[in-house]
């Protein structure tokens, strides 16, 4: 048996949810630990493609048990959308289970989210405006709705009532905007729970009873490392920790009981919103990589900025994650290229920086240190094994672990299952 988890090594869409379906296949369970419907996962299966946001990409697979861990905020609505979605494509939903104590996200969230985004300007975080900051600060700030508040109708209508008599005060005075109707509010509430309340569970015994049975565990979070609220390029962060640490807070077990982080990072380099990004490509090169690894939000469709890999930022994801292996994804779409690089550390103000700095004046003002390689021009999404990769395609990702210290266990060439390559056994 094994517990492992992945995580995004980079400013997340690093394909982590292609990742998780992958090793899902000798998982029993697979857990969402943290963030949203924020994100998105996109799964290809065969040719089929389905877009994720809050169901762990386990769904996809007849036989896995999926949960919904304490860590996540859940919007119902969206929730209930994806399921309803997934239903009507055949994939049966049953196996999801949901923490009894993960937080709800309601309509005076999302709001709140879109009047601070306009009030801030220029100046804005460039959030998904779908109220996942304002349902974390209510989370911190004691005055949560959790699932299990769903379950209980008088509970529920109060902590509505008490909560949207403080937020209309804050949207009308402060904002000058109009106020929620609190009765709409809790209707639309009671009828989620009649739904969703058969999936509440104490998701923590669940996962902690399987560990002890010796079941495969799969943990997989949303966002990537430098969106982490303590660890990330701030504040131009998620309101969550998407680190592997938060695996055992967002799913109710101890830190003991992880045995492995995989990594996942994309063979360049990806952001969206705003921010400082050192290897940034600006022009046609980064059109080329945009168009051609299709970077474009699975939540949001924004276009995403493209850069070449960072190998700076993917060393301090090492650092603060414990990886044991990282998986490169979409390492085809670098195939044609001449050179590729890998920028191995920053110059700042005539100082050679190999550490990820703090600050984002440093980062906005260093200039990236490349190492250049040659690059390859066969075809790789047809291989199927790590040896019959083109010998530059090799270096390339041979540079990658001696840059980050983290060997590379697994190989993305294509969207699909079986374009994933395995050098190691991440279970076994």
């Amino acid at each position: 048996m094994a517990t492992v988890v992945v995580v995004g090594t980079q400013w997340g869409d690093e394909g982590k949810g292609k990742v998780t379906d992958y090793l899902a296949a000798k998982a029993d369970i697979v857990v969402r630990y943290q963030g949203g419907n924020n994100a998105g996962h996109t799964v290809v299966v065969g040719e089929e493609v389905f877009r994720l946001h809050l169901i762990p990409s386990g769904i996809l697979y007849p036989d896995k048990i999926c949960v919904i861990g304490n860590g996540v905020v859940i919007d119902p609505a969206v929730l209930l959308q994806e399921l309803d979605a997934l239903a009507a494509r055949g994939v049966p939903t049953a196996r999801l289970v949901i923490s009894e104590r993960a937080h709800v996200i309601l309509p005076y969230h999302r709001y709140l989210d879109e009047l601070e985004e306009d009030r801030k300007g220029a100046g804005k975080i460039g959030t998904t405006r779908r109220g996942i900051g304002p349902a974390y600060v209510d989370k911190v700030g004691r005055v949560g709705i959790r699932m299990v508040d769903l379950l209980d109708p008088e509970v529920l209508r109060q902590k509505i009532r008490q909560n949207l008599e403080d937020k209309n005060r804050l949207f009308t005075r402060v904002f000058g905007a109009a106020p929620l109707d609190a009765e709409a509010v809790i209707r639309d509430y009671e009828h989620y729970a009649g739904r969703l309340a058969p999936l509440a569970t104490d998701v923590s015994l669940l996962l902690n009873e399987a560990i002890e049975q010796g079941k495969n565990i799969l943990f997989e979070g949303a966002q990537g490392t430098l969106l982490d609220v303590d660890h990330g390029t701030y504040p131009y962060v998620t309101s969550s920790n998407p680190t592997a640490a938060a695996a055992a807070l967002g799913a109710g077990i101890g830190p003991t009981k992880i045995d492995r982080v995989v990594g996942v990072v994309k063979a360049y380099t990806t952001r969206v919103g705003e921010g400082p990004f050192p290897t940034e490509l600006q022009g046609e090169m980064g059109d080329q990589i945009r168009e051609r690894g299709g970077e474009y939000g699975t939540t949001t469709g924004r276009p995403r900025r493209c850069g070449w890999l960072d190998a700076a930022i993917v060393r301090y994801a090492a650092r603060i994650n414990g990886l044991d292996y990282l998986a490169v994804t979409k390492l085809d779409v670098l195939t044609g290229l001449d050179v590729v690089r890998i920028c191995r550390a920053y110059r700042y103000r005539g100082q050679l920086l190999t550490d990820f700095p703090a600050s984002l004046g440093v980062l906005a003002e260093v200039e990236p240190v490349y190492d250049e390689l040659p690059g390859w021009k066969q075809d790789i999404s047809g291989v199927r094994r790590y040896e019959d990769l083109p010998p530059q395609a090799k270096d390339y990702l041979e540079r990658i672990t001696e840059l980050t210290g983290v060997p590379v266990a697994l190989v993305g060439v294509g969207t699909r299952r079986s374009q994933m390559l395995a050098r190691y056994d991440i279970f076994g």
